[in-house]
């Protein structure tokens, strides 16, 4: 009977003792996308259009083709299997170096017989169809396909797998991003994630609330090259973290206790 009773109050101080370090989240702070009205139920339009423009430091894979495989070959310097990684999204903690085109400080890349061409600001479109155009005096009905290799995003902080993903259709809307990084933890802070973003030499950082539906015409629901994603912890987290510090001492001295009360009990 005594054994019983021992055995129970252990558990029960052990149990007590999870509750304390743990805390209680209201559903409206993990719940995303929620509606402000009873009314917010309408489709919303999605007023911007992402394109991604070439920028300086872009290093571009440059793919030529035409009647005449031999010709094409002098404006494809570069292994074919260096952009096969295009096709799919990859997960890196190093970054390993690109080969390709690198776009200079100006916004110019250099191809052979064709020289230096400005392409900064376009689409990688608009840059395949510029140099179609250049091509056109060397190749018979050549064909131009232009491709970013180092479109990467970093998504860190509170999520399952924090990294820097390799972007390859050139395009990601944030919720992809952070599906990519495995979801926010519960402790995860919905309601302000920071996007950090660099644009013509300074940095800007955003805000965004996952929580509400309006987020969908934000400027940073697409997000662009180079971009860093952070996502801040909760005041839960900060909340255990303290209350695992300050009773960490308290349950060791208690379990300590019990197992000599127990040991005493055996005798």
């Amino acid at each position: 009977m005594k054994f019983n009773f021992y055995k129970t109050f252990i558990a029960l101080t052990l149990g007590v003792c999870f509750f304390c370090l743990t805390s209680c989240v209201s559903r409206k702070d993990v719940a995303y996308f929620q509606s402000n009205t009873k009314s917010d139920s309408a489709a919303i339009v999605a007023t911007t259009k992402y394109i991604a423009k070439i920028q300086p430091g872009d290093i571009l894979a440059v793919l030529v083709s035409s009647l005449s495989s031999e010709a094409s070959a002098m404006f494809n310097p570069f292994p074919v299997s260096s952009t096969t990684s295009l096709n799919q999204t990859t997960q890196s903690t190093t970054l390993a170096p690109a080969t390709g085109y690198l776009v200079d400080d100006g916004g110019y890349i250099a191809l052979p017989l064709i020289g230096k061409i400005k392409i900064d600001n376009l689409s990688t479109k608009e840059a395949g169809d510029l140099l179609n155009q250049k091509l056109n005096k060397y190749l018979v009905d050549p064909t131009v396909n232009v491709r970013i290799l180092n479109y990467k995003i970093s998504v860190m902080g509170e999520v399952a797998r924090p990294s820097i993903y390799t972007i390859p259709n050139e395009k990601i809307s944030l919720p992809e991003a952070l599906s990519l990084a495995g979801d926010l933890t519960i402790y995860g802070r919905r309601n302000n994630i920071l996007v950090i973003r660099e644009r013509n030499g300074t940095r800007e950082f955003g805000s965004v609330d996952l929580t509400k539906r309006d987020f969908f015409t934000s400027p940073y629901y697409y997000l662009q090259s180079g971009d860093v994603v952070y996502v801040e912890p909760n005041s839960g987290k900060i909340t255990a973290s303290d209350r695992a510090f300050q009773l960490t001492p308290i349950i060791i001295s208690s379990v300590s206790l019990l197992t000599v009360i127990f040991a005493t009990f055996i005798k």
